[in-house]
């Protein structure tokens, strides 16, 4: 006869060390992990204020695959996993383009030329901005234009309101994974969560060191326009429809989670959801669609049930290990392609802990590594292939009004967002936004044709899922007409980084339609002869006019000419590398490139920010839009322009040390485009700061929340990617003719070591150094080139033999 009381005291005594040691294991092991000693409460109540963030939700830790979102609050007798789907925008297509805009133009030109800035921007308001509601003032959860929101909240009730012990959550950022553990009535719970971009499904995995301990009700709810039901196979479906912004029914969709037990019982709790009892383990798989697709003008998806039935037969048919191996296989592939340490301290203090002590020392050297592979996981888990990009708060919103809508801002903040995209080896990421940029030609050709009576593409400050390339609602911001100049720089630096030629041949049209565009916009200056851009202001700042009055529409202002300078250029380039013949087209390209206006340096010494030497209203402005041609562009650099590089640099001291996230971000790396280390550090310890400001700010902003997010605020994801673009530009920089090696590397970093950082011309660099100086260096090439490799005074020439690293040991003294 069987014992099988002793059979079960033994397995028991097994699975607890197993747990114990598995516990020790991830304490020990805390390299590349964000991790605390207490949960985030599930129980607070979000505000209804759509413009403040919620101090618990920013203690939850984020997961994604490009396609969902959630943030776990890793809470233990109630669990809340508030859920995102990456398409889930109220709003629809709408035309707010107008067509009786063109008849002023030449007479808003003609008032600006003439010094007349206020008529010509009562003017401007009067008949250039969109015809429509716009963003609604960035509350466009109502108004056509849409808003990115909240899918809702997945609720996990454990039927207990028992005191806990040893609790311990991570998020392992090679893995992908958020754990959690504790011991509860002398039993040790585990839980595993992640979001599987193979399987395209949310894991959630509950085990316990007692059989048949797991008890728990499992809903789902959001704040408006749900309904849930339970189905046939005992999964907890909710489904809606949004607003369209027009008072009717817009986007369609529907999330499920379905439980798979083992052991146990479901019991179906009709309006209250399902609950399981009684289980050894448990597996909750997540899913959601929408009927979104990317397609204008219907962007609809009649066929978005069906593939939503498929992805959950196919994820539930699979068991859990090798759900979760399939995960770690496809998310460590890119996390581990770049490592990145400094010194030798460990990962031994709570993540809120180590800020917090950071803010006092300046010097955890833990801490960069670790913000820096955040930042790669947060693009990696909210960009992905046959994705959107990463809006103004990547893939993760918990309201129905989210600030500025979510939406994608094109006067920094998308660009921002893919900075690091490329040189951190995460270039496959970088492809929802080269997508979002194709899929607005249509539209912003129809804007180009209707609103200005031009051909080509245009493109404004703003644009949402639904085709939006129309002007804003006033003239001060929404007239930003560089935006598709900017945007289109990620093309080019797409082709620079993977040297894909087929990717070029492809987008070549899409460069050549946004430069026929400002082709016909450029006016003649009557003063200087030169071709200048507007109406158009530099993004969001404003002057003091000669008139008297404040003023942010001018011809000519420095970030539209430089832009549009960096497209040309790059159309051209293209076309050459493409080997094609020069036609009327290329010659008037040429002519037109050579005939801008550039950049100018003041009566101050500092670069001009508008064709004339005006007066700020904000000498200290969030925004640095006429040094882009220092960074991200390089038509300004120190090797062959050093009067404008010194320009750049006395107009960032003239704006200061202060701002909001993303100004942090985009200071670190202008100061280390200047070879500045211990300047960019200072700042990038300023935004690693901790903070607990949640509402809306335009300047004094900035700081880190206790889960790492960047806080602008309130949370903007812009700044932490723009962030470790700004470190990976200290410590590698390809932007001229050659590959500099540790060019801004901060005094405080003397030892360290970073693998797998991308160069531009497809190649990727590995380098070691200890007390401040290279001592190990080799480079490996996508394909055979000559590359010219710089290291302090050292210049050498490489050849790179394709797939095989290359020593650069010839670099070091």
């Amino acid at each position: 006869m069987i014992n099988r009381s002793r059979i079960i005291v033994t397995i028991t005594f097994l699975f607890l060390l197993l747990a114990e040691t598995t516990k020790g294991q991830m304490q020990l092991s805390r390299e590349n992990k964000i991790w605390f000693d207490k949960p985030a409460n599930a129980l607070a109540v979000d505000t209804k204020n759509g413009w403040e963030s919620d101090p618990e939700w920013l203690k939850a830790l984020p997961i994604g695959n490009g396609i969902l979102g959630a943030m776990v609050f890793g809470d233990v007798n109630r669990e809340r996993i508030q859920l995102n789907e990456m398409t889930l925008w109220s709003g629809s297509f709408d035309e707010g383009d107008n067509p009786e805009a063109p008849n002023s133009l030449q007479k808003i030109r003609d008032l600006l030329f003439q010094g007349k800035y206020k008529e010509a921007t009562e003017l401007t308001n009067k008949t250039q901005i969109t015809k429509g509601k716009g963003s609604g003032h960035g509350n466009g959860a109502k108004v056509p234009f849409g808003c990115f929101q909240t899918l809702g909240d997945l609720r996990l009730d454990f039927s207990t309101d028992g005191p806990y012990e040893d609790y311990y959550r991570e998020l392992d950022l090679m893995k992908g994974i958020v754990y959690s553990t504790f011991v509860q009535n002398g039993v040790k719970f585990k839980r595993e969560v992640f979001a599987s971009h193979p399987d395209k499904a949310i894991i959630i995995r509950l085990t316990s060191s007692k059989a048949g301990s797991i008890h728990v009700l499992v809903n789902m709810d959001r704040p408006e326009r749900f309904e849930t039901n339970i189905t046939a196979d005992n999964g907890l479906r909710m489904f809606g429809t949004l607003d369209d912004g027009r008072g009717g029914n817009g986007m369609r969709y529907e999330a499920q989670v379905t439980p798979v037990l083992e052991g146990g019982k479901i019991i179906r709790k009709m309006g209250k959801g399902i609950e399981i009892k009684g289980a050894n383990a448990l597996t909750l798989v997540v899913t959601a669609k929408t009927n979104y697709k990317q397609q204008y003008p219907d962007y609809t998806n009649a066929n978005f049930q069906q593939e939503h039935r498929d992805i959950i037969r196919a994820a539930v048919n699979r068991p859990y290990q090798v759900l979760k191996n399939r995960h770690i296989k496809d998310f460590s592939s890119f996390m581990e392609r770049v490592i990145f340490q400094l010194g030798n301290q460990r990962n031994n203090l709570p993540t809120n802990i180590l800020m917090a002590n950071n803010h006092q020392s300046g010097n955890e050297q833990v801490l960069y590594p670790l913000y820096f592979q955040y930042g790669r996981y947060l693009l990696l888990s909210s960009s992905r292939e046959g994705g959107l990009p990463a809006n103004l708060q990547g893939i993760w919103a918990n309201k129905i009004q989210t600030p500025w809508n979510g939406d994608y801002h094109t006067d920094i903040n998308v660009q921002m967002n893919y900075w690091p995209a490329e040189v951190t080896n995460l270039s496959e990421s970088h492809r929802p936004l080269l997508d979002l940029i194709a899929s607005l030609v249509t539209p912003g050709s129809n804007t180009a044709k209707i609103q200005y009576g031009m051909r080509g593409w245009a493109l404004h400050p703003i644009t949402n899922v639904w085709g939006y390339t129309s002007p804003g609602e006033s003239a001060s911001w929404g007239m930003h007409i560089g935006a598709g100049a900017w945007i289109a720089q990620h093309i080019w630096e797409h082709y620079m980084f993977t040297q894909d030629k087929d990717f070029l041949k492809k987008a070549y049209s899409i460069l050549k339609e946004a430069s026929m565009f400002y082709l016909d916009w450029l006016a003649t200056d009557p003063k200087t002869g030169l071709l200048v851009s507007g109406p158009s202001p530099s993004p969001e700042n404003s002057f003091k006019a000669p008139d008297g009055s404040v003023a942010q529409i001018s011809m000519g202002p420095s970030h539209d000419q430089q832009v549009i300078y960096n497209l040309f250029e790059n159309t051209l380039q293209s076309a050459k590398i493409l080997g094609l013949q020069q036609d009327a087209f290329l010659k008037n390209l040429q002519a037109s490139k050579d005939k801008l206006a550039r950049p100018k340096i003041g009566g101050d010494g500092r670069l001009m920010e508008w064709a004339e030497e005006f007066e700020e209203v904000e000498p200290a402005h969030r925004h640095l839009s006429h040094l882009f041609a220092f960074y991200p562009g390089n038509e300004i650099t120190l090797a062959r322009t050093p009067d404008l590089a010194k320009a750049v640099q006395k107009s960032l001291e003239k704006r200061g040390d202060d701002g909001v996230g993303w100004t942090y971000a985009w200071k670190i790396a202008l100061w280390a485009r200047l070879h500045r280390g211990d300047s960019a550090l200072k700042l990038l310890n300023k935004q690693l700061r901790p903070t607990a400001s949640v509402d809306t700010k335009y300047d004094s902003g900035g700081g880190t929340y206790y889960n790492m997010f960047d806080a602008c605020p309130p949370f903007q994801i812009d700044g932490n990617f723009g962030v470790i673009a700004g470190m990976a530009e200290m410590l590698l920089q390809s932007h001229e003719d050659f590959i500099e090696l540790l060019p801004a590397l901060p005094g405080h970093w003397k030892e360290g070591e970073i693998t797998g950082l991308m160069a531009r011309g497809a190649i990727e660099i590995d380098m070691k150094w200890s007390n401040g100086k290279l001592i190990k260096a080799s480079a490996k090439a996508k394909k055979n080139t000559i590359s010219i490799v710089k290291y302090g005074k050292q210049i050498i020439s490489f050849k790179l033999t394709g797939g095989q690293k290359t020593d650069l040991g010839q670099l070091i003294d």
